[in-house]
């Protein structure tokens, strides 16, 4: 039998301990330490603001601003828990700044070595305060200009397990900068810079250009490919810049989320921004964007984390229903258009030497006027029925094939790739990632107006699976006729196909059929296909395509190019990648030297 356990009375903890337990929710590596210190000079009005790591933090972090700055009363009631200057009446519903709780002086205060020097403007000098792991000094008189600077030295010295957690100065350094970076993208307005004390890593001066510092910070190609997004819906208003479905990164890194003017990673929003881009993105691909969410702030809760970077909204599907529709619009709207990097690493694989630039990262080699040129792919009429988009097709004279958007079909390589020429330059189009966004679209069309075209198989596919995956197709059976699909129990461990989407009908069905069932194996017992619409018609889209390595007459070529050039989205298949890339006659000169 176990010992009952000793009685141990309840007690209250010394100030001290409680300090360095609450110090753990909010400073918890020195990127945290840093995102603070910058809020707090943003808070007070800064135009500059430095900020210096020595040892990624570790040694010393010191942010420098030129701020409102504090009286030496002010100093002291600084350090102490849950004093602010943030929140004049209390009201937690109406938070207007980037910190209110007043947690994260004391909180480093309690861990490290820390001092804050500080002179209002207009005063005659500067004050110090110092504090060493909770024991605080008497202000004393300094040296500085108007403005504040906080120094925070030997990070965690008095909770050194802490310090086990910590990664490499490099990765500590790099995760400070990306804070200061995101609060940067946020306020143009402030200069910053950031250094290890041996070099500048950022130095951003002020500018009214918002879109000019976003690409400063994560790259001057990202404006080339990025649609703009402007929309507002009950008061609540997004704006900024989404990336195209072919320009993309393995993480989600470059997703930078605002609120208010706060970075966020909020698992509404991160999820909104997946869901716009669900049926022209690879699920392991991630978009690119810089979305500004601008509300009142009695819609949105702030005060739900330590560390202030996740937020409750008080209309969740109102935010997520913008987000969703914003980007879609803007991407439709964005027509033909395809990462320039595409058209770059094409070029860049053609240069004497070069392999080429790797898809998705920086190009070595930009072609001038690329970007320009590629935005002219609008297809008309974009917002049409997909019945009336034939008739909005491009006019072009039969004796002038080439004067198309996308060219007159001249070649066809490999069994996979068409060549086209336009008016001023050479197309070559991926004939499989083409249609599967043609068959895509028709069927997404044909299910939003009514009942998906079905076609009566001559002889009805039998599917071999094992006895589990034939049970969940079987099982989803009524909901594959919606899309479509027609489909019945064969024995154990099979299935037959009768009907299929008239667009699929000579399509690889038993690859289709067997996708779908491992597919299905990830939705939840009573989730609805409807649910997952983007990726089921996906699947479908991507068997029912036209393959690579079929031949194609030039008829049918020329064809597939009309259509291209009426169908939404286009430029990328339904995974993301570009469908065309296009070299300019200028160009394929420079490459031979004739320019």
């Amino acid at each position: 039998m176990t010992a009952p356990l000793p009685r141990r009375p309840i007690r209250r903890l010394d100030e001290a301990t409680i300090n360095r337990i609450a110090a753990g929710e909010v400073i918890e590596r020195p990127a945290a330490a840093v995102k603070e210190l910058v809020e707090n000079a943003v808070d007070a009005g800064a135009r500059a603001i430095d900020v210096v790591l020595e040892e990624g933090g570790r040694r010393l972090i010191a942010v420098t601003d030129d701020g409102v700055g504090m009286a030496p009363e002010e100093l002291r009631l600084a350090i102490e828990r849950h004093a602010t200057s943030k929140l004049p009446d209390d009201d937690l519903t109406r938070i207007a700044t980037l910190g209110f709780r007043g947690e994260a002086l004391p909180s480093i205060g309690a861990v490290a070595r820390l001092s804050i020097t500080s002179r209002p403007a207009g005063s005659d000098g500067a004050w110090t305060l110092a504090v060493e792991a909770g024991r605080v000094a008497p202000p004393a008189p300094a040296a500085q200009g108007p403005g504040t600077r906080v120094e925070v030295r030997d990070l965690f010295f008095a909770t050194p397990a802490r310090l086990q957690f910590l990664k490499g100065e490099r990765h500590e350094f790099g995760l400070a900068l990306d804070q200061v970076r995101r609060l940067a993208m946020a306020h143009p307005g402030i200069g910053f810079t950031v250094a290890d004390g041996a070099r500048v890593a950022l130095r951003l001066a002020p500018t009214l250009d918002r879109l000019g510092r976003i690409a400063q910070v994560i790259g001057q190609d990202f404006a080339a490919n990025a649609v703009t997004i402007d929309a507002e819906r009950d008061g609540v208003r997004l704006d900024g810049h989404a990336g195209l479905p072919t320009y993309h990164r393995a993480t989600a890194q470059a997703q930078y989320l605002f609120v208010n003017g706060r970075p966020v990673r909020d698992r509404l929003l991160i999820g909104a921004l997946k869901g716009a881009y669900v049926d022209v993105l690879a699920h392991d691909r991630h978009a690119v964007a810089v979305l500004f969410l601008t509300l009142d702030p009695r819609s949105v809760d702030v005060n739900v984390h330590p560390a202030k970077s996740e937020v409750r909204f008080r209309d969740q599907g109102l935010v997520r229903g913008l987000i969703v529709g914003a980007i879609r619009h803007a991407l439709t709207q964005a027509g033909h258009r395809v990462s320039t990097l595409a058209s770059s690493a094409t070029l860049g694989a053609f240069r004497p030497g070069g392999a080429g630039s790797s898809y998705g990262a920086p190009p070595a080699y930009l072609p001038r006027g690329m970007a320009e040129a590629l935005a002219e792919y609008h297809a008309p009429l974009l917002d049409a029925p997909p019945g009336a988009r034939a008739e909005a097709a491009p006019s072009a004279t039969a004796a002038d094939p080439v004067e198309h958007p996308l060219g007159a079909a001249r070649a066809q390589l490999h069994e996979t790739y068409i060549v086209a020429q336009t008016r001023d330059g050479v197309v070559i189009v991926d004939q499989h990632a083409a249609h599967e966004r043609l068959t895509f679209e028709k069927l997404k069309a044909a299910l939003a107006t009514s009942a998906v075209p079905r076609q009566v198989l001559l002889l009805p596919e039998v599917v071999e699976l094992d006895e589990a995956a034939a049970g969940r197709v079987a099982g989803r059976a009524a909901e594959l006729a919606e899309f479509g699909l027609v489909v019945e129990g064969f024995g154990p461990g099979a299935v037959v196909v009768r009907e299929a989407p008239a667009a699929l009908a000579s399509g690889d069905l038993k690859g289709l059929v067997r996708d779908l069932a491992d597919e299905l194996a990830s939705f939840e017992g009573s989730e609805r296909l409807q649910g997952r619409l983007d990726a089921v018609l996906s699947r479908m889209a991507c068997h029912g395509s036209v393959r690579a390595g079929r031949p194609l007459n030039l008829a049918e070529m020329n064809a597939l190019l009309r259509e291209m050039e009426v169908t939404p989205r286009a430029g990328q298949c339904t995974h993301g990648r570009p469908t065309f890339v296009e070299l300019k006659r200028a160009d394929i000169e420079r490459l031979f030297g004739r320019r």
